[in-house]
Formats: structure tokens, sequence, C-alpha cells
């Protein structure tokens, strides 16, 4: 057996079937999970290796999706007489809100996430949205990661804020959309609301705002992006942890934090994003080159000011 490899990016989430229903149609069990999507993106631009749990009811031909896209796999478990976790929901007409009808999570319940030797001494580190509790057992595996990006959401923010004030100073920066940026903080304006952010300990505010762009802030460095104008819009699952993606991964391929980078970056997440977005699932992320990336990227910058 070869020995693993470090990586450039550990990702650590959930990985899931998703059945999905939008304006545009309707899918069962699709691979899905938040883990899925920012590897399989991730994996664009760096050496990525996946941490996650999935059920022995998890086909080989999604394995296959990851290993194609070159995602390392050292770190999934796999528990062959359990479920994957599954997710149901539906989205409104404007694909801006969302009812989940059913969550399931089965092995997803018990995920206990252990990094492999070679994972603890990679440079960066992605903590998808997981409870923090877990997010922190992670970050105490790690050895001395140079960049750490923290997702989260709502429930997190209603049922365990304790557990997610104690991890949000441990990372370097923290992303989070534009209502979850008013829960944490109180603060009716998003800009006010990034500053808390960063006073809670993190080097980096990023606040997604949807088909109205995102921006980042830093001590002393801020940057403001548009959303790719998409046309036909199928189904927006999956697409913040696709923007987390391209943030971690540009990182990571760059090596540094430099103003540069990080605008680079935000180029990079918001076309990844986009491409999710075209197609149910991974259906297009994972058909995604280096070209259509590149091809996308001199686009979105010729139709910027």
């Amino acid at each position: 057996m070869s020995e693993t490899k470090i990586p450039d990016v550990v990702v650590v989430g959930s990985i899931a079937f998703d059945s999905i229903e939008t304006p545009a149609g309707k899918r069962p069990k699709l691979m899905g999970g938040s883990a899925s999507y920012t590897a399989t993106a991730c994996a664009l631009l760096a050496r990525t290796g996946l941490v996650g749990v999935v059920g022995g009811d998890f086909p080989e031909a999604y394995l296959d999706v990851f290993r194609g896209a070159g995602v390392d796999l050292a770190g999934l478990e796999r528990v062959a007489d359990g479920k994957t976790f599954h997710w149901d929901g539906t989205y409104d007409a404007d694909m801006n809100n969302r009812t989940t009808n059913c969550t399931e999570l089965n092995v997803f319940a018990d995920f206990d996430p252990v990094l492999p030797e070679a994972y603890r001494k990679s440079p960066c580190l992605c903590l998808g949205n997981i409870a923090p509790a877990l997010q922190a057992k992670v970050l105490d595996q790690m050895e001395a990661p140079r960049f750490t990006l923290l997702d989260t959401m709502n429930l997190w923010i209603d049922q365990t804020r304790d557990d997610l004030m104690k991890v949000i100073p441990r990372v370097d920066m923290l992303i989070i959309n534009e209502h979850e940026t008013r829960e944490l903080t109180g603060k009716d304006s998003l800009l006010q609301g990034a500053r808390d952010i960063l006073a809670m300990g993190p080097r980096y505010a990023l606040v997604k705002k949807g088909e109205h762009g995102a921006f980042l802030m830093g001590r002393d460095f801020y940057a403001a992006i548009p959303a790719w104008p998409i046309e036909r819009l199928a189904d927006p699952t999956g697409a913040g942890d696709t923007f987390s993606a391209g943030i971690v991964g540009t990182v990571a391929a760059a090596g540094n934090l430099e103003a540069a980078t990080l605008k680079q970056a935000l180029v990079n997440a918001t076309c990844l994003a986009s491409f999710t977005c075209e197609a149910f699932g991974i259906e297009r992320l994972k058909d995604v080159t280096k070209a259509d990336l590149a091809a996308r990227e001199a686009a979105f910058r010729a139709i910027l000011p």
C-alpha cells in the first residue's frame, strides 16, 4: 500500500445523499453534503484530502467522482452496515429560501473525525458546516496549519453558540452568509457585523450575499465582489461550499495571504460557485476543468468595472 501524501488542503464535513426540488426540476439522492462540494471543487486548485463518513449504501460510482477529481480518500470512513446521511429539501420560486422536508443523519450522527497522520501536517484546513465541537476536535489534531477556514450556520449559532465561540478565535477566516452574520453579531449592518467577527479573533471575515456577491474584511484589508450573472439557475445547493473551496484552494496553491492572492481567491470562489448552480448537485461541477475556470474568470473580469 502506498503511503498517504500530505495534501495541500484537508476538507472536513458532511457527505450525503441530497434529494432536491427546485423550479428547474426534482432529483432524488444526488451526491451531496458540504465536504462533497468543497473537496471536488478544491481539487481543481490544490491537492485535497477528504475527511467524512458514508454508509455501505454509498455507491462506488460516487466514490469514483472523488477519485476522478483527484480527491484523496484516506480520511473517508465507510460504515458497511450503516446508511449515508440524507437530506431532502424544496426551494421557493426565487430559490433564495428552501424548506427542509426530511433530515436523516444515519451514520453522520456518530461522526467522529479522525485525521490520517499525513493530513495532520497539511498547511490548509477547511472546516465545513458541522457541529463546532467536531470542528474543535479536528483543530486539535492538526499540527500547525498556516490557514484555516471555518464555515457555520444558523443551527450552530442558535443551539451551540458557546461551542462555536470557542472555535471562532482559533481560525484564520470565518465564512458566513448575511443572515448568519446578523444572527451571530446582532448587528443590522453587515460591515459592523464583520468588524465584530474580527474582534472575536479571526484574521478575516468573509460575508456571502448570494446573488449580490460577497465581501472579505481583514484588519487592514477589504475587497468586495459581485456574483457571476447566472441566466438559468438550476440548483443553488452547495454553492456556498464551493465558494469556500475557491478561497482555501487558491490560498493553498499560492502559499500566502497577500492581497493579490485574496482577491484572486474571491474571483475563483465566485466562478466555481456559479458552475455549481448551473446543474443539480455536482453534475456540472465534477466536469469543470482548469481551462473552464480560466475562461470563466476571464469573462468575469471583462464585465467588472
